[in-house]
């Protein structure tokens, strides 16, 4: 936070604090290893201190969480990255074992939510500047697209699986391949289920820059750091008009194409 408005909000005594960094970060301990040094928050996801699995606790608690860090003035730039070499290892069997045709109206309605949420907060909630640092393999690659810096390491690929598992690619995936890589590119992905290895995906302008593990999290932390170089206001200012295009396609395009995927999930368990 700036002196100028810590001091402000002293000498007023009447503002609202926000959630402290240690209380949230006790908070989402059980999905997220959470660090910040001179403004910059590393987000690391994990699983038992080993790569994340993907399941309905942790798309919830990414929902919350990146709500909670839009509200703390304390964190300047957000590093995401993942744990060990996998940005997700795999999915939590229990989460999706019941059919979606038998979750019931409330359970699915939450579903949506925190599926649209977890993309809407990141490009509408932070207003500082986002660096994902994409640590290996996974899915849900949508999220660290979204973010103004991408890096990776070479053993990342980029796709949409969802049609070939008998699904809508509607969970924002195809969104950012449509825009990123073009129309007819992306619509092949998801047709054929086809990958993008990290350098093709380098080259189309999917990610940045592609380094070897042990170099990706010091790479994004330097990032971090000479970009808080830059005034406060001015790089503030400058993630608002990276971020204005993927807002203006998401309030466009994201709920109607996940109510899509959701209806899809529906009738073909039913």
């Amino acid at each position: 936070m700036s002196e100028a408005i810590a001091e402000r909000d002293r000498r007023l005594g009447n503002f609202i604090s926000a959630t402290s960094f240690e209380e949230y970060r006790a908070r989402f301990a059980p999905h997220f290893r959470l660090e910040r040094r001179d403004g910059i928050l590393v987000v690391r996801m994990h699983y038992n201190n080993g790569s994340a699995i993907w399941s309905r606790g942790l798309l919830n608690a990414w929902n919350l969480l990146l709500g909670v860090i839009g509200a703390d003035r304390g964190t300047e730039v957000v590093v995401f990255t993942g744990t060990g070499d996998a940005w997700i290892g795999g999915v939590e069997a229990e989460s999706f074992a019941q059919p979606l045709s038998q979750w019931g109206p409330d359970l699915v309605h939450e579903q949506y939510t925190d599926g649209i949420k977890i993309l809407e907060r990141l490009v509408f909630d932070l207003d500082v500047p986002t660096i994902a640092a994409i640590n290996g393999p996974g899915i849900r690659m949508e999220l660290p697209l979204l973010c103004d810096l991408t890096l990776c390491t070479p053993d990342v690929s980029f796709g949409d699986g969802n049609f070939r598992a008998g699904s809508v690619p509607g969970d924002g995936m195809y969104l950012m391949l449509r825009d990123l890589v073009g129309v007819k590119r992306a619509n092949h992905i998801v047709y054929t289920g086809q990958r993008i290895p990290a350098e093709d995906a380098r080259q189309l302008g999917l990610v940045n820059e592609v380094l070897p593990r042990a170099e990706l999290l010091t790479r994004a932390l330097d990032l971090a750091a000479e970009i808080t170089t830059v005034p406060r206001t001015a790089r503030r200012l400058t993630h608002a008009v990276m971020a204005r295009a993927w807002q203006r396609r998401l309030v466009s395009e994201l709920r109607d194409h996940y109510a899509h995927q959701l209806l899809s999930m529906t009738t073909r368990d039913a």
